[in-house]
């Protein structure tokens, strides 16, 4: 007889479970459907005349922190010295000069400007002036109505705070995420919460014109006690925008690297049921203190005067320039990113090259569908601006989709909008694949 004891067939994960992959989305085709070798289809682009009325945004990549948090997907290094890091600025300026003399952004100005990382903030108050400095003068900022910048709370001094504000940023969005020194310490993250503190202080002290926070629902060790704790502090915060998403584990962060050597399915953190009830929760008593849910992961204190342009200026087909590596653009309809690798960036922009590493170009239909789903992530899709933009009406041309959804208790349909109900809100990424094309369907996360 054997008696051996068999080995346990893995769990399979509940339909509510946090597995492994991406949720949150970002762009429309997914990035699976971009093609390598498309550096004609970005010339192309680039050499044609901007639409009527196009928009025009920068965005600049960072990609330096003080330490990898468990569950970052981005491009960051945590590695590089100073001399490594001016080298790095250096191709970025080089990028924009080259980009800025095409026909597609010749004589333009942005609309708005976007730091992001990494960490923007791990710069020196001087590399920030000097960097800063040399953009403008390739690409003038005098009519930018937002000028956007990520910090993180423990690179915050008060002489760095200054200097962020003296290059004209508006809108300073805190990587606060938790409130609780465990939690930040078991996700990886540099700063603990007397940094927050300090570093929000010294943030109002220089009267941004906003000043947004990040929290993220359902980190590694996250509690019902501990998200009340988030709550509560945030709203003696009080700050202009509050920003949440929800934890997700891509295939490229720590925690999944763990997950795979431990032979685990479901990631060690809170279901998607628990923490849509978090940010329900959360959006709850925000809006008891006078805030305004504008979007599936963002409350405002003043909506009238509260924007983020980037986001919605993205969301309604704006071109953007992304410089560095990794970073993503739009040119004209098409979608491309940036080499993902510092080395093979850099070796590019020597040899003045395009670092081009994939690219999309999209058709017309493609478009309505982008701007569409990215648009109801906010909550209410205008229908008119479809029929006006694209002869498209939403209503005929998706009316099993919303219909279906509507059933579902997710959203509702009449002569003007498309609206979507707080829980559909909460889900939203899980409900826009209903309106891909059959070609671009994939496996989805729930």
């Amino acid at each position: 007889m054997n008696t051996a004891t068999p080995t346990p067939a893995p769990t399979v994960p509940a339909k509510s479970s946090t597995v492994a992959g991406n949720y949150f989305i970002s762009n429309y085709p997914p990035f699976s459907f971009w093609s390598e070798n498309q550096n004609a289809e970005v010339e192309a682009a680039l050499d044609s005349a901007p639409a009527p009325g196009a928009k025009l945004g920068l965005y600049h990549h960072i990609p330096f922190c003080r330490k990898r948090c468990h569950f970052c997907y981005f491009r960051v290094y945590t590695d590089k010295n100073a001399k490594e890091i001016q080298t790095y600025l250096d191709a970025t300026v080089a990028e924009l000069k080259s980009l800025a003399a095409r026909p597609l952004y010749r004589g333009r100005k942005p609309h708005f400007v976007y730091f992001g990382g990494g960490t923007p903030s791990y710069l020196s108050a001087k590399q920030l002036q000097e960097l800063t400095d040399q953009l403008k003068a390739i690409l003038p900022w005098d009519a930018a109505e937002e000028i956007a910048f990520e910090g993180e709370p423990g690179t915050l001094t008060a002489a760095k705070l200054a200097a962020i504000k003296q290059v004209g940023v508006t809108r300073l969005s805190l990587g606060i995420e938790h409130f609780d020194d465990h939690v930040l310490e078991i996700n990886g993250r540099a700063h603990r919460s007397g940094e927050v503190y300090a570093a929000y202080e010294r943030a109002r002290a220089e009267n941004f014109s906003q000043i947004n926070i990040d929290l993220i629902a359902g980190m590694v060790e996250e509690t019902e006690a501990l998200w009340q704790r988030n709550i509560e502090e945030t709203i003696k915060l009080r700050p202009d925008s509050v920003t949440i998403y929800q934890m997700e584990v891509p295939y490229n962060t720590t925690i999944y690297k763990e997950m795979k050597a431990a032979g685990k399915l479901v990631a060690p953190v809170a279901d998607w049921a628990t923490k849509r009830r978090w940010v329900k929760e959360a959006f709850a008593a925000l809006e008891a203190v006078g805030y305004t849910v504008g979007s599936g992961y963002t409350a405002v204190l003043n909506p009238a005067r509260t924007k983020f342009l980037y986001r919605d200026e993205l969301w309604s087909g704006a071109d953007l320039i992304g410089l560095g590596v990794a970073s993503f653009s739009h040119a004209a309809g098409v979608h491309y990113q940036n080499v993902t690798e510092i080395e093979p960036y850099l070796a590019a922009i020597n040899a003045g090259q395009r670092p081009t590493k994939r690219a999309f170009r999209t058709n017309q239909e493609e478009r309505m569908i982008r701007e569409f789903i990215l648009q109801m992530k906010l909550g209410r899709v205008v229908l008119g601006y479809f029929k006006e933009k694209f002869g498209v009406d939403l209503a005929s041309r998706f009316a099993a989709q919303l219909g279906h959804l509507a059933a579902e208790g997710f959203l509702t349909v009449d002569a003007t909008h498309v609206r979507l109900s707080r829980d559909g809100l909460l889900c939203v990424d899980t409900l826009l694949h209903e309106f891909f094309l059959s070609q671009h369907r994939t496996t989805k996360i729930v």
